[in-house]
């Protein structure tokens, strides 16, 4: 994973009903586009939708033109999971010809359903408990399919395969530290982690096959029914995916939570690791930990990248309160 190179965010563009008139009728050329209105969210990728005058409708995500291979990417691992009962999206065209608009792009079919981040305010307990239930079975499920390798997926499966957990992890935990030095982190700080972490290696010896995680598992890549009762309809966005401990794929989705602040995600969590079942490893909460750790250090790394002090304080002081004991 090129994790050392800037990052762009997403490309800033306009989707004429020309384009997409030229990019559907591909699938459906007797049809006609009366709409392509960009969507909120993804932080990488333009995300639109296409409406045609029947009100059926395509979305169409576009690639920055440095992150072309994610696309391929996003196809790769749309294809493994294929066989899955929760619904993901479908690639119904992939271009990477630049001939209708000068990025790379793909368009799926859209989901029912609406983004779950948008409605869990007005949902009772008793549903969101459900709700996250349903996200933790289907995580189980991502995570039940293996691949070759651990390591970051690129466009034709693992990118630089590790033939253990330990020798991925420790290398993501040395790369982040390291650009955590690089953008002015505190290296005494950054030296005290890498000593604890160093310690607790063989917490990352539990992950002997290398398994599919969504890493990115949150309300705002969730879908559920507008029924008054929601019902999971969907799981978007596989951009961060990755072949690794499914533990790890737990952290992060258990990382949005902030239990002492937000009483209801303390409700969330549970309804997660309930539905996810039961999980058969040694100092599971420990490992959890570790995990946790390199979730903070990515999102600081990130926000330094790009000059987002927004949070950054924050990020710092969760390092330092890290407690080795």
């Amino acid at each position: 994973m090129p994790d050392n190179a800037p990052t762009p965010l997403k490309p800033r563009l306009a989707i004429s009903i020309d384009q997409a008139q030229a990019i559907t009728g591909r699938l459906a050329p007797h049809s006609s586009v009366v709409g392509a209105t960009e969507l909120r969210g993804g932080e990488i990728s333009a995300i639109f939708e296409i409406t045609l005058a029947d009100a059926s409708s395509y979305i169409l995500k576009v690639y920055p033109a440095s992150l072309a291979w994610k696309m391929a990417k996003e196809v790769y691992v749309l294809g493994l999971l294929r066989g899955i009962s929760t619904p993901v999206p479908r690639i119904l065209v992939a271009d990477d010809t630049r001939s209708v608009i000068d990025l790379h792009f793909v368009l799926m079919n859209k989901l029912d359903g609406v983004v779950l981040g948008g409605h869990e305010a007005e949902l009772p307990d008793a549903e969101l408990f459900a709700i996250y239930a349903e996200m933790g079975a289907s995580l189980r499920e991502i995570n039940d399919i293996t691949l070759d390798g651990f390591g970051y997926i690129g466009p034709n499966g693992v990118w630089t395969p590790h033939a253990t957990n330990s020798n991925y992890m420790s290398s993501q935990f040395e790369r982040k530290l390291t650009e955590f030095g690089e953008r002015a982190g505190d290296p005494a700080l950054a030296e005290r982690l890498r000593v604890g972490i160093a310690a607790r290696r063989h917490l990352l010896d539990g992950a002997v096959v290398p398994r599919l995680c969504h890493y990115d598992l949150h309300a705002g890549n969730v879908l559920v029914t507008s029924s008054r009762a929601p019902l999971l309809s969907g799981i978007v966005d596989f951009e961060n995916a990755t072949a690794g401990d499914p533990l790890l794929d737990i952290a992060k989705a258990l990382y949005y939570f902030k239990p002492q602040e937000k009483p209801q995600d303390a409700l969330k969590r549970s309804g997660l690791l309930a539905g996810y079942g039961v999980i058969e490893r040694p100092n599971l909460q420990e490992t959890i930990d570790l995990y946790r750790l390199c979730c903070t250090l990515e999102l600081w790394c990130w926000k330094a990248r790009f000059g987002m002090h927004d949070g950054l304080a924050e990020l710092t002081r969760e390092l330092e309160s890290v407690d080795w004991r």
